[in-house]
């Protein structure tokens, strides 16, 4: 298979033999990987995980059970959505995800995380709590992954929703009381991207970004196909929904649109939710396992979360955006400071100024895994 042309030149990653994506074809971020691997041209073969006969290679091979896991031509596995981007985004000449304005570029890594690890509770939600939801989640899991383990369907079924709301919903935070306020949210974001997909097709130009990588992580397998977020979707956010398709359609040449000019006001919602709650949450985690503590209570722009499992793991990716950030150039540095401060980004993004890392934390990635929020797979 020849390679990608960029710019005249074949870039030799689209040229190898497919990798292997091992994952689940309704998993939040194995489809996250999969929109990355097809928009960048990188050949893949998608084989679903086997449990339990997999768990103990992939704690082998990348230190966690976890998905997606990717294994190379060569026989290396990688693992950590993020950290597996940015290494196969080394291996390309160009830098086609990335807006050349170093702001953009901040606020695309600032929404990509905001995706991974913010949207992710809420996706389960609507995936668990409901009826319709839980029943098409447990049937296609228990049959998909689970295909080897000698139970009836429907009591792999009914193990999997005990074991996902523990791990994923009303084990994290969510209670009776919570839950009207975050679907409330979750509206709150259908609206907002429904205003901005409704004038230009991607989040930040014509042209994909890895902040609509991100996105597509709890929308193309989670709100976008489970019953009751699709149907919202489909009533109040049909651009959305086309948004969704069109990703997932894109190619390697959907990399030569424009970006926006200057950072579009239409995003600016998004910044402003981020530091009323993701990054609020981000602290208040950090200073959970400062403390030692395994669940904490956090109120963020009004909802209150009880008994929110800790996450090491979170730690790191508080301490990502920062580095983040003070790599930029001192004059980018300061316009992005004023840009967070406006919207209630800057205070928590420093808070606590030590953040308590394990020593050498997520330094082996994407090869190695040292940390995550639980030991539960992504799914």
């Amino acid at each position: 298979m020849s390679g990608t042309v960029v710019d005249g030149q074949t870039e030799p990653v689209t040229g190898q033999p497919a990798l292997t994506l091992y994952g689940s074809n309704i998993s939040y971020f194995t489809g996250k990987m999969e929109n990355y691997f097809r928009i960048r041209g990188i050949p893949y073969h998608f084989e679903s995980m086997q449990f339990p006969s997999m768990e103990r290679q992939l704690k082998r091979e990348i230190g966690v059970s976890q998905m997606p896991a990717v294994q190379l031509a060569d026989g290396r596995w990688l693992t950590d959505t993020t950290k597996m981007i940015e290494w196969f985004e080394s291996e390309f000449s160009d830098n086609a995800l990335m807006p050349s304005d170093p702001v953009q570029a901040f606020v695309a890594h600032l929404i990509e995380d905001w995706a991974d690890e913010w949207w992710w509770r809420p996706a389960m939600h609507y995936r668990w709590h409901y009826t319709e939801g839980a029943r098409f989640a447990s049937w296609h899991l228990a049959t998909e992954l689970m295909g080897s383990v000698p139970l009836p369907v429907w009591l792999k079924g009914l193990l999997l929703r005990r074991r996902q709301r523990r791990g994923y919903t009303v084990g994290d935070g969510l209670t009776g009381q919570n839950i009207p306020a975050v679907e409330a949210s979750v509206k709150r974001l259908f609206g907002q991207l429904q205003g901005i997909f409704s004038v230009r097709p991607y989040l930040l130009g014509s042209r994909p970004s890895l902040a609509d990588i991100g996105l597509s992580g709890p929308f193309f397998r989670h709100f976008a196909l489970d019953p009751v977020p699709l149907e919202i979707l489909r009533q109040t956010a049909p651009a959305v929904l086309e948004w969704v398709g069109r990703l997932w359609n894109s190619r390697p040449e959907d990399l030569r649109g424009e970006w926006c000019s200057t950072l579009p006001d239409d995003l600016l919602p998004l910044l402003s939710d981020i530091g009323a709650e993701y990054l609020p949450y981000l602290s208040a985690n950090a200073q959970a396992v400062n403390r030692g503590h395994k669940r904490f209570d956090v109120q963020v722009n009004g909802i209150e979360y009880k008994k929110a499992r800790y996450s090491q793991y979170r730690v790191w990716c508080l301490e990502q955006l920062r580095m983040r950030l003070l790599q930029l150039p001192e004059d980018t540095r300061k316009t992005t400071q004023d840009l967070l401060e406006a919207q209630g980004c800057w205070s928590a993004l420093w808070q606590p100024q030590v953040l308590p890392l394990l020593p050498n934390q997520e330094v082996d990635l994407p090869f190695r895994a040292t940390t995550k929020m639980i030991g539960v797979n992504e799914v």
